[in-house]
């Protein structure tokens, strides 16, 4: 006797087995603390918002501080020039010393200075992002 094959054409095809899902398991645990905090942030709690507004403070604390040391470093050669009047005659190359600094050596000041903000809000943001994901000691 043959074996009949079911006919797949008529609706009495046999159903698809059903899918298995397959979860890997988490090699390495993290900490409590580290979760604890990372829901801290995202559900936005009182810890959250205190650990954020700490990022933020330390953010713009140091954008003031570079602030102000643009603010000094450009805003003082009028003050530099107008107390010492002959500095502000001088001449290098056949140009006025006042229009050298504003007009040419400002810009690799504000440069280094943007380079400097960079490097220091990155390190502030490592700094969070390592305070949050540090394992309870």
């Amino acid at each position: 006797m043959a074996k009949q094959l079911p006919d797949v054409g008529s609706g009495g095809a046999t159903p698809p087995p059903q899918r298995a899902r397959i979860v890997l398991a988490e090699i390495t645990r993290r900490g409590s603390h580290a979760e604890r905090t990372r829901a801290e942030l995202a559900q936005q709690t009182q810890v959250g918002e205190a650990l954020v507004r700490g990022l933020v403070r330390a953010q713009l604390a140091l954008a003031l501080r570079l602030s102000l040391v643009v603010a000094i470093g450009l805003g003082g050669l009028p003050w530099l020039f107008a107390i010492a009047p002959s500095l502000g005659r001088t001449t290098v190359g056949g140009v006025n010393l006042p229009w050298l600094l504003l007009g040419v050596a400002s810009f690799p000041f504000l440069i280094a200075v943007g380079w400097a903000y960079v490097r220091l809000a990155e390190r502030n943001e490592q700094d969070f992002t390592d305070l949050v994901q540090r394992p309870e000691r």
